[in-house]
């Protein structure tokens, strides 16, 4: 079963990584039932025999499946499927999903907003430096840590070290919940733009765009992680449902 050249279905459909068809094809396969809860998954190099594909792969796809509670893993055990599903909050770090949204908004749009009248030529130089090298950037490990920089530095724009404190307390669920968006949901173009509509907005020292720009990039988040969450399924007629079940 070689699940490397996958693609999603739609009218333009966009190619998906070989790690997403791996945990489609893991996280499928619990939901319908074939590891139920309590069952050990196959090993890794089974796994890696079945799916044709490399163990960086497949570890990565079973990190995702434990983001979304799905699965633990005990070390010298093995991964376990704790819950069939549908998932409704997964955990990036120390947080659920739906904790650091709720924080993000009532943080980081103000954040903004503070930061396009308080900002320093320094601080616009340094964000149009990672917003430039984040647009160059293919790697997505090396993207990610910009990411949280760059959200680092509008905070520090703001000229209050509580903004920037509160970022760092959360700067690693921040970089996990990036990672796990930018693999599954393919944000990384879209994402590179609402960055860029913030910077613009700073630039023009204009806080009612800038809260505007940080909300829907915070939005277009929010709407990709709930689409890889719950994402929308269809009837055998192949109409899709509102509930992610079969109508």
């Amino acid at each position: 079963m070689n699940l490397s050249d996958s693609q999603t279905a739609g009218s333009v459909p966009r190619r998906i990584s070989a790690m997403e068809a791996v945990l489609g094809h893991l996280r499928g396969a619990i939901e319908r039932g074939e590891y139920a809860v309590g069952d050990k998954l196959p090993s890794e190099a089974e796994l890696c025999r079945r799916l044709e594909v490399s163990r960086p792969v497949l570890r990565e796809a079973l990190r995702a499946l434990q983001t979304m509670g799905l699965t633990v893993s005990r070390t010298g055990k093995g991964t376990f499927v704790v819950s069939s599903g549908p998932v409704e909050d997964p955990t990036f770090g120390d947080y659920t999903a739906s904790d650091l949204m709720e924080v993000r908004r009532h943080v980081e749009i103000p954040v903004a907003g503070y930061a396009a009248v308080r900002r320093t030529p320094e601080d616009l130089d340094h964000l149009a430096h990672l917003l430039e090298r984040m647009e160059r950037e293919r790697d997505t490990t090396a993207w990610v840590a910009m990411d949280t920089l760059f959200h680092l530095a509008v905070a520090q724009a703001a000229q209050n070290p509580v903004f920037r404190r509160v970022i760092e307390e959360i700067r690693d669920a921040l970089a996990r919940q990036s990672a796990f968006l930018n693999e599954l949901g393919g944000r990384r173009e879209q994402s590179n733009r609402e960055h860029r509509a913030i910077v613009e907005a700073l630039v023009d020292g204009d806080a009612a765009d800038a809260a505007d720009a940080m909300a829907h990039h915070l939005d277009r988040v929010e709407t990709t992680l709930t689409a890889i969450v719950r994402p929308e399924r269809t009837d055998p007629a192949g109409t899709p449902t509102e509930d992610g079940t079969n109508a």
